[in-house]
């Protein structure tokens, strides 16, 4: 019978390093030619807009899809698995976490793969929910000393502070500033919905890596031009939704002043089809837009856990 998982479900069978693990084969599948993922596709209303992402991982036997609407009340997420042999359906999810985790290890992996070994600051643009598994990814993958957050509302931005730095045991603080942010950090994220770019090129040190995770649309930009033309590689998770909807690379490529076949897929990285830092003053980035196949990757670990542990509920349906 097909499960159905909820959000407390989820919350007790995840953990950073099973998110990374699953979001690391799901890019080393899609290297290796055995994953398909759709990028996402949107179907607008005034007041409500619905995204949809599809993929195939059958070395799982896992085909599916992560639908989510947003809408001026909030945004709600579901994942939903079959089986790619038979078609019957295996689990449902829903996946308010699940993206949040897996979208922070997404950078996580990048950061695994580009950073320099010895990264231990990080700067932090955003102190929303995606920003705490984007640290906590980083935090995964690099011994981390000393995080700054930078955000415009100071409250809030206290209070994330202490928070994440009760969870993760390292000293988190606040930013002053944007400069304050970028200047002396190994790594600077980027996990905000800003429509211009957070920083200037001139604030980063030889052999920063950066993750931009918020420029998921044509509207939105978190990196600018003169940030680009020092980075290389520049490391996207898929090339084809990278030309469709990355906000910081299309300028660039509009102008011809980038061209596609400068990225470099992270699944290439990880299987080592191509470099990621060739030396440690290179400054690298790394563009997060968001695939189904890491999704299905952690939802299949997810349902096998939960049966393993009499989690869920079955389905009357699908099976």
């Amino acid at each position: 019978m097909s499960l159905f998982l909820t959000e407390a479900d989820v919350g007790e069978l995840l953990t950073m390093p099973l998110t990374i693990e699953a979001v690391e084969e799901a890019h080393r599948e899609l290297s290796l030619g055995r994953a398909v993922d759709v990028p996402r596709q949107r179907t607008r209303l005034p007041q409500t807009t619905l995204h949809i992402l599809q993929g195939a991982l059958p070395g799982q036997d896992a085909i599916g899809y992560k639908a989510y609407t947003s809408n001026r009340s909030g945004v709600r997420f579901v994942v939903h698995v079959f089986s790619a042999a038979t078609g019957k359906l295996r689990v449902v999810l829903e996946a308010d976490l699940l993206g949040m985790m897996r979208t922070g290890a997404a950078s996580g992996v990048a950061t695994r793969w580009l950073a320099r070994r010895d990264a231990e600051v990080l700067g932090v643009f955003g102190a929303g929910w995606q920003a705490e598994g984007h640290i906590a990814a980083i935090a995964a993958v690099r011994p981390l000393r000393r995080v700054k957050v930078f955000a415009r509302n100071a409250e809030r931005l206290s209070a994330f502070c202490a928070k994440m730095s009760g969870q993760l045991g390292i000293d988190v603080v606040a930013a002053a500033t944007a400069e304050e942010t970028v200047r002396g950090s190994d790594i600077v994220s980027t996990i905000t919905t800003s429509a211009t770019p957070l920083f200037d090129a001139g604030w980063l040190s030889p052999g920063t890596h950066i993750n931009a995770a918020g420029s998921n649309s044509l509207i939105r930009r978190e990196v600018s031009e003169d940030v680009l033309k020092v980075c290389k590689p520049i490391v996207v998770d898929c090339i084809e939704t990278a030309l469709r909807e990355a906000g910081d690379l299309l300028p660039l490529l509009e102008k011809g002043r980038l061209r596609d076949r400068q990225l470099v897929e992270l699944g290439d990285v990880v299987t080592g089809r191509h470099a990621g830092r060739s030396t440690p003053d290179e400054i690298t980035l790394f563009e997060s837009q968001g695939m189904a196949i890491q999704d299905i990757a952690l939802a299949v670990r997810l349902e096998a856990l939960a049966r393993e542990r009499g989690l869920g509920v079955e389905l009357p349906y699908g099976g």
